[in-house]
């Protein structure tokens, strides 16, 4: 079996971008697999734990990775086709009835975001995707950016270098925003200067020193093993997934970050799911910690496809 045929041996969630993003598929064979998502799988698994109130796990976000704002994210990540009438009612269950609990935010409703700006970039890469108006989440988020081109939640705290963990999340919004229509100069502008933010530091060093960063408590580089879900957790291939996405022509920055992607390829050419976070995910989507990953596989793949083309 190939890896291409393994990857296809699976979710229809997963099918369907392998189809689109790997073997160039006809676009009417892409849309019919991805329309199964709604009724078939982890997609359709999602959509049934939704509970009359539109909420998941009994909250706008909770620390165990089965809150609205996680299943939002993770059916984003599916495919679910925002026009098909199983997205239109969750996604219009969570715009009419949830909101958020918390202190200045308490009763905020649930696109209008909180305060966090990694929680809202998650937010807002959901809502914007699934045709949400999240205008008001992304002009804070404009409000926020730091002088060095990046985000940080603890700004508010005094802090004034930016966070790869949160410039992620709200580079991911600002994009998926603009592709939902909502493109302006200002919005571009800031994107464009926390993509910069990456490119600088090589998506995995520090500008100042060229030290790593964020290494865990063992001495390990964090942001060199892969995850999925990654929630709000930054390593180098999210960030090379953005690029990609963003349509970044690649150039030397991102060269460090390609060879570890491509050194992790094992000798059936599949990567494994380095790590996986604490928290209880809503339905199982991959093999487990240590196993050989089809999400990662596939994002592992994009990536190098991507630097490839350009390359070439």
């Amino acid at each position: 079996m190939t890896v291409v045929d393994w990857l296809l041996d699976s979710d229809p969630s997963f099918c369907w971008q392998v189809m689109r993003d790997l073997t160039d598929a006809p676009a009417d064979e892409v849309a019919a697999e991805r329309a199964r998502v709604a009724r078939e799988g982890a997609g359709a698994q999602l959509l049934a734990l939704q509970a009359a109130d539109g909420q998941w796990g009994g909250a706008a976000w909770n620390r165990g990775w089965n809150s609205t704002m996680h299943v939002l994210w993770l059916l984003r990540h599916l495919g679910l086709d925002p026009a098909s009438a199983e997205a239109r009612r969750a996604v219009g269950l969570v715009r009419g009835r949830v909101t958020w609990q918390g202190e200045e935010w308490d009763g905020n409703p649930f696109f209008a975001g909180e305060v966090e700006p990694c929680i809202n970039g998650q937010v807002a890469t959901a809502g914007a995707y699934f045709c949400q108006d999240v205008q008001g989440i992304i002009d804070r988020l404009l409000g926020e950016q730091l002088s060095d081109g990046g985000w940080n939640c603890e700004a508010p705290n005094g802090s004034t270098r930016s966070s790869f963990n949160t410039t992620i999340c709200v580079l991911e919004a600002l994009l998926e925003h603009e592709r939902a229509g909502g493109g302006t100069p200002e919005v571009t502008e800031a994107r464009l200067r926390g993509q910069e933010y990456l490119l600088e530091r090589r998506l995995c060093r520090r500008r100042s020193t060229g030290e790593v960063i964020e290494r865990d408590r063992k001495g390990d580089a964090a942001w060199s093993r892969f995850a999925f879900p990654t929630w709000w957790h930054y390593d180098v291939l999210r960030g090379l997934e953005y690029l990609r996405s963003a349509g970044v022509a690649p150039d030397e920055r991102v060269a460090e970050a390609i060879e570890l992607v491509a050194s992790k390829r094992d000798g059936e050419g599949r990567w494994p799911l380095e790590t996986r976070y604490p928290g209880v995910m809503p339905v199982e989507i991959d093999g487990g910690e240590g196993r050989p990953s089809r999400w990662n596989t596939l994002r592992a793949l994009r990536v190098l496809r991507w630097y490839e083309r350009v390359d070439s």
